[in-house]
């Protein structure tokens, strides 16, 4: 009789030392539960505009479902040339300069693969989406933290990047608007950061799948920045502004040394984005302006709205310029953020991310989507309320 065997001896020792996320780590606590009010997906509560979908449907109908090339429709890469070209006045080769992705995650995992070399170190903006420090860690390299405070609004200056900068230091993950604050970075800020990537001859990495929710301002992708463009690799999709995170698309921008590394990587792991997919993508860019705007209003509207509702009941909140993600301040109440969020579900029925799953940064804060509608927030906001105020007692 051949011996048992344990299957865990054979799991690669990067992925045993990775945690698993903090954010479906609260999804699976709701599962089942009922009379929840969600404030923590990041996802829109709108639907895919019809015209979107009806492309999609029509593509079916017509026999649209072969592989594609690996850097994506042609098409579609035509449209972002010039989409990108409107909006900014960037100049992207669609032949060799986009890629086509599996939604902005794919983008992130193998932006980082075609850069980081084992050893190298890659500077993380924290708070940041939960994927940006195991990405690293995947790719053999080493994620070095820079955080940000509320006293700048969450955006990151110069003077506390620049400390973090060794003779290893590769690439910067830049996520502005930022997920999970809602933070956006002024011009000014980002010419300084840029001067320092040059000096010390790095690469950033930027996901910018934001770039639409910016109420405040105008969005300023950092490649379009002086001597920036060959430097930066451009994250983004179609999920967060079109309402289109179940068709999972997404695209990176870059020079053509790196788009071709990735799609070195893309090729032999996912081979080509959905041909529905981005057939879709290809309407929401020549025609989902006007739907795209009026979501992005809505959200305007519940933005102002939570902030204010936040101030109210006592968590001090800042006033997020972008994303759909309000950061309130919950350390007077002297719970960890943990502890708060799921004191908050067990008794209010209220989901919130705890702000330290984003990193040490985090902590003290709880990370809440406006998207979702302003009767589940007004209730939310009643209910964070009501428990509040039983801290006090």
């Amino acid at each position: 009789m051949r011996p048992p065997c344990d299957p865990s001896k054979f799991v690669a020792e990067a992925v045993k030392n990775i945690p698993p996320s903090g954010i479906r780590r609260f999804f699976d606590l709701v599962s089942g539960l009922e009379d929840i009010i969600s404030l923590g997906v990041g996802e829109p509560d709108f639907i895919t505009p019809w015209h979107i979908r009806e492309m999609c449907i029509h593509s079916l109908e017509k026999g649209q479902t072969s592989y594609t090339s690996n850097y994506g429709l042609p098409e579609l890469r035509d449209e972002l040339t010039r989409t990108y070209y409107r909006r900014y006045g960037l100049d992207y080769n669609p032949a060799s300069e986009i890629l086509i992705t599996t939604g902005v995650s794919e983008a992130l995992d193998i932006a980082i693969r075609a850069v980081v070399n084992p050893g190298d170190e890659v500077i993380v903006v924290q708070p940041s989406y939960v994927a940006y420090v195991p990405s690293v860690i995947l790719a053999g390299g080493k994620p070095v933290i820079v955080s940000t405070h509320r006293d700048d609004d969450f955006s990151l200056t110069a003077e506390a990047l620049e400390p973090a900068i060794t003779d290893k230091t590769k690439a910067i993950v830049l996520n502005f608007p930022n997920n999970p604050t809602g933070a956006i970075m002024q011009k000014e800020g980002m010419e300084d950061i840029a001067d320092l990537v040059v000096e010390n001859d790095l690469f950033v990495i930027s996901d910018e799948v934001y770039e639409c929710l910016t109420y405040e301002g105008t969005h300023v992708p950092f490649s379009s920045l002086e001597g920036m463009k060959d430097r930066t690799v451009m994250l983004n999709g179609f999920s967060k502004a079109y309402a289109m995170t179940g068709l999972r698309l997404g695209f990176a921008m870059g020079a053509p040394d790196i788009i071709h590394s990735m799609m070195m990587i893309h090729q032999y792991s996912m081979l080509c984005a959905p041909i529905t997919a981005q057939v879709g993508a290809i309407e929401a860019l020549r025609n989902g302006k006007t739907e795209m705007e009026r979501m992005v209003r809505e959200y305007d509207r519940r933005r102002h709205f939570i902030v204010k509702g936040f101030n109210s009941i006592g968590l001090e909140c800042c006033n997020p310029r972008g994303a759909f993600y309000a950061f309130p301040y919950i350390g007077e109440t002297g719970l960890s953020s943990s502890d708060f969020a799921e004191r908050l579900l067990d008794e209010k029925k209220v989901v919130t991310i705890p702000g330290d799953v984003f990193g040490e940064a985090g902590e003290g804060f709880l990370r809440c989507a406006y998207a979702a509608s302003l009767d589940d927030i007004r209730k939310a906001i009643e209910r964070m309320g009501d428990f509040v105020d039983g801290l006090k007692q």
